[in-house]
């Protein structure tokens, strides 16, 4: 499994706090960036890792904003992305589960590693359901542009 990883300056702390983590768990992983927290438009960030999944470079994304509104409505604005903000792991799992999300969005300034280690190891660890969600999959495909 490879990860793509990206935030903008309010969520750069929280992106490398979830490097570590991937590299204590053995998670490959690509860092697009920010690279400090000098100020950035998340826009540019999002679009890197949405290219990389839509490319098949990565299994799932992970994007993180300061409140993850912005990264999740950018992501969110491209074909075959399903992008989801989660502040709890039930969150992350229900997002899989039932959305088959490929995008886990955290927001920078509302939560802290521990916590975003657990709502990431929940996204991670749930498959998605199929069955009737499939059908509602498919509705977000061909809504889309």
């Amino acid at each position: 499994m490879k990860i793509a990883i990206a935030s903008d300056h309010a969520g750069f702390h929280l992106k490398e706090g979830l490097k570590a983590f991937f590299e204590r768990n053995n998670i490959d992983y690509i860092d697009f960036g920010t690279d400090s927290t000098a100020s950035v438009d998340y826009p540019d960030f999002a679009k890197k890792v949405v290219d990389c999944i839509r490319n098949g470079c990565a299994d799932f994304g992970v994007l993180i904003c300061g409140t993850g509104l912005g990264m999740s409505i950018t992501a969110n604005k491209f074909k075959g992305i399903r992008a989801a903000l989660c502040f709890f792991p039930e969150m992350a799992r229900l997002a899989r589960k039932h959305n088959n999300a490929n995008i886990l969005v955290l927001p920078g300034r509302f939560m802290g590693i521990e916590l975003a280690e657990w709502v990431m190891s929940a996204f991670l660890e749930t498959k998605f359901e199929g069955g009737r969600h499939e059908r509602r999959i498919k509705k977000l495909e061909d809504y889309g542009s």
